[in-house]
């Protein structure tokens, strides 16, 4: 995989080349009225590309930043979950005996008294 983005790398170098010779002359650009630059033109593309890219550039820093400190929260919590689960458990206390039988029928009625 590394050759295949090298060979694209160096190709795209080249044509950035070509072109920036073909094109190798003299623009004058108005940055505000009354203020003009005289300069090559790959120069100005180069210029408008890097200004372009800027932003982006930010914004895949702070994405980055953003799902880094998520991720690393997240694997706090993982870890403090796995130490939780891996815990020693005391044993439970036994539990008091229940009594199931039903009531003899003669509980149920007081006896007639005379």
């Amino acid at each position: 995989m590394g050759i295949l983005r090298t060979i694209i790398w160096v190709v795209l170098t080249a044509v950035l080349v070509i072109f920036a010779m073909a094109n190798w002359q003299v623009v004058t650009v108005t940055i505000w009225p009354g203020w003009e630059a005289e300069t090559k033109l790959p120069v100005v593309i180069l210029a408008a590309f890097l200004i372009g890219a800027l932003p982006m550039w930010i914004a895949l820093r702070t994405t980055r930043w953003s799902l880094k400190r998520r991720l690393d929260a997240s694997e706090r919590q993982a870890a403090d979950l796995r130490a939780l689960a891996h815990r020693p458990v005391e044993p439970a206390p036994a539990p008091a005996p229940v009594n199931d039988a039903p009531p003899a029928p003669t509980d149920l009625f007081a006896p007639d008294k005379p």
